[in-house]
């Protein structure tokens, strides 16, 4: 994608994020405002308590417009998290989702991580492909009730 630039998430885009989230997911899969509030939580966690070492946001932008986002959180030792991985469908199939995976995984090489693992919906089919692009596998599905609808929540993992 021309003219757009990642750079290190800061604690001034916790609001736009956590409400980015909850506005898209809200329009394009009915979740209820739980799902806002949990994403509001996980970002004040991370802005009180990660570790620049091993942990790290990013986020996507087109000039002073911000696009997308994605995070590697510490799991464990030997395991990083992906989560807040998010583009505005101005920016969805423009190839900024591979570009922030590609860096996302390689900060989580270079921070030691041995694997990743995220959890997400079977709804969002378009980001399956992409892990599957990137040597992802799925490894557990479920039947879940989250953010007042049905969902099949979908566990993939990564060796990196």
């Amino acid at each position: 994608m021309v003219d757009v630039s990642l750079r290190r998430f800061v604690a001034g885009d916790l609001h736009w994020l956590a409400a980015r989230h909850q506005d898209l997911y809200a329009r394009e899969e009915g979740f209820d405002a739980s799902y806002g509030e949990l994403i509001a939580g996980v970002l004040h966690h991370f802005c009180s308590a990660h570790d620049p070492l091993c942990e790290k946001g990013w986020v996507a932008t087109k000039g002073s417009q911000r696009i997308g986002s994605i995070f590697c959180i510490r799991e464990t030792g030997e395991v990083a998290r992906l989560r807040l991985f998010l583009l505005t469908p101005e920016a969805r199939g423009q190839g900024l989702g591979q570009r922030l995976l590609r860096d996302c995984m390689g900060f989580s090489r270079q921070a030691g991580y041995r694997e990743m693992v995220l959890r997400t919906h079977k709804s969002r089919r378009s980001s399956g492909s992409l892990y599957r692009a990137f040597g992802w596998q799925k490894t557990e599905t479920k039947p879940v009730f989250s953010f007042g609808v049905n969902l099949i929540e979908q566990t993939w993992r990564v060796m990196l």
